[in-house]
């Protein structure tokens, strides 16, 4: 069994992959603290002493960073201010990632658009090195104008994507339909800013400009109530502790009746493309959590 312990904000609990705290305390991170630069050559840079992280991509490089932290369960938020103007060709990807070969992958990634045009947000779930999950959707706001809020809640039942607190996704945990479903890989929180114009942008019929470089996006207020990964330590909590308390309510949330209103209203208006429609794709029929998940 792999150990996890407490730390001085997030309390922890592993037993047979099911996490339980004892006491979760949300709090606004720190960039130095929370995050290391894992490439770039000096293109990522964190500022105003650690509130402030952007990532640059020119010509030669894009750029990234991922938490120090891994963890097994959460509820993780960011907010970023995409590239503005002309970001066509670029890729904003935001996204949880366990390591190895059979991966798991919760995924945000923002296609960069020309000017005018809508940027689109790409989500996907990948368990044990399969993804093919994709749902896109157009924002109801400008997300280069300001700050916004793209956080994922991940607990033993569901994953839900929320932008600024409204739900635009539910994947629910099937395995009793022989789904896979991420819940034995901690993850650590990674980010990139890279160049994909061989698809992004119209499926690569739009090329970066590089005249527009370099494409910045900015990050700020990470936070997270979640079980965190601690090598070295090999106290575990006791799945047994009087945890229900409002302090760990998310390792049991779920979308109450508003929130799913909230989630078909972003469905019905803002969807654009659903794994769980593309009849073409899947000829032998659609994968069994289509039905399940209300994503058909």
């Amino acid at each position: 069994m792999t150990s996890f312990s407490c730390s001085s904000n997030v309390s922890v609990t592993l037993l047979i992959s099911v996490c339980v705290s004892a006491s979760i305390i949300a709090s606004a991170g720190n960039f130095y603290q929370d995050f290391d630069i894992t490439w770039g050559d000096g293109r990522a840079q964190i500022l105003n002493n650690g509130e402030l992280l952007t990532l640059s991509l020119d010509k030669a490089s894009g750029s990234g960073f991922q938490s120090k932290n891994e963890f097994l369960f959460g509820k993780i938020g960011m907010q970023l201010k995409l590239v503005p103007g002309n970001s066509a060709g670029t890729v904003t990807a935001y996204y949880l990632r366990s390591e190895g070969s059979a991966w798991d992958e919760i995924d945000f990634e923002f296609l960069g658009n020309l000017s005018g045009d809508p940027y689109i947000l790409h989500t996907n779930v990948f368990s044990l090195g399969k993804g093919d999950r994709e749902q896109q959707f157009y924002l109801w706001f400008d997300p280069t104008a300001d700050f916004h809020t793209y956080s994922i809640l991940w607990n033993p039942q569901r994953i839900i994507f929320s932008v600024d607190g409204t739900p635009i996704r539910e994947f629910k945990n099937l395995e009793s339909m022989g789904v896979p479903f991420p819940k034995n890989q901690p993850m650590r929180i990674q980010s990139s800013l890279w160049n994909a114009d061989d698809w992004a942008t119209r499926g690569g019929l739009v090329k970066t400009d590089w005249s527009q470089a370099p494409f910045t996006a900015t990050y700020r207020n990470f936070s997270a109530d979640a079980c965190i990964r601690s090598s070295g330590q090999s106290s575990v909590c006791n799945s047994n502790s009087p945890a229900a308390n409002n302090n760990n309510a998310w390792l049991s949330e779920e979308l109450d009746s508003t929130a799913q209103e909230r989630l078909k209203w972003v469905q019905k208006n803002y969807m654009i493309y659903n794994y769980c429609s593309d009849t073409k794709r899947f000829p032998q029929g659609l994968p069994p959590e289509c039905a399940a998940n209300n994503t058909s």
